[in-house]
């Protein structure tokens, strides 16, 4: 048995995403598609001492057609600006010292990547290493060929089909368009990722906000946050 799950790179997305990834065999990054602004591919909300503050990568729209492994970052100063958020942010938090042991000298080094995806990739990389998430990540075009080409359903079914998946694991926004038909046709099944009863951990800041950014669990559970990104089932 292999489950697959397949959605475009986020910036240091919230928990759930990582849930997804540890949930699947294997994980694409499906970034070979359209490119939306003011969308979670380049943005993020933390908290701090006066609310909510999104950290969003400044991204050159050239076009409506751009693909996000396409996208081009518009300011390089952006990695310095979001980590100086991030230090004001969750200096006070429990586990910030371990945070920013690993966490500064990464977006030092992401800052000089030009294309948005890349820096995803390196970021939730880095974060599945925190979590121990082993799950193996890919880019979706190092899977298929011309996968921009195909309409959605069928690539996702192929891209599925590249890893030789026996599931498919997606999230329950699909719902409105996938094909699933197509996919029992081919032998796979498929799952819909449930988001609900995580558990919740102290913050600082209150009420309890269950949908920021990983940064903010890491910044306050640090190396016990794992757990906390599996929802509670049962």
């Amino acid at each position: 048995m292999t489950t697959v799950a397949i959605v475009q790179s986020n910036y240091i997305p919230w928990k759930g995403y990582f849930d997804l990834i540890r949930r699947a065999d294997h994980f694409v990054l499906l970034d070979s598609v359209q490119y939306t602004p003011r969308d979670w591919r380049n943005r993020n909300r933390i908290r701090g001492s006066h609310g909510d503050l999104w950290l969003s990568i400044p991204v050159i729209h050239q076009t409506r057609q751009q693909l996000i492994k396409d996208s081009l970052i518009a300011d390089r100063g952006w990695s310095r600006k979001h980590w100086s958020s991030i230090h004001h942010a969750y200096g006070r938090a429990p586990a910030f010292t371990w945070l920013a042991s690993w966490l500064e000298p990464l977006y030092q080094q992401v800052g000089d990547q030009p294309l948005l995806s890349t820096v995803n990739h390196c970021l939730l990389n880095a974060i599945c290493e925190k979590l121990s998430i082993t799950t193996p990540l890919y880019q979706d075009y190092d899977l298929l060929v011309n996968v921009e080409h195909y309409e959605p359903s069928l690539r996702l079914l192929k891209l599925c089909q590249s890893l030789n998946a026996t599931t498919y694991l997606s999230g329950p926004a699909a719902k409105d368009y996938l094909d699933v038909p197509l996919f029992n046709q081919a032998g796979i099944r498929v799952e819909w990722m449930d988001y609900q009863n995580y558990p919740a951990y102290p913050q600082l800041h209150q009420p309890f906000e269950n949908n920021l950014s990983i940064i903010d669990l890491l910044a306050h559970m640090g190396p016990a946050s794992a757990p906390y990104t599996q929802a509670i089932t049962g």
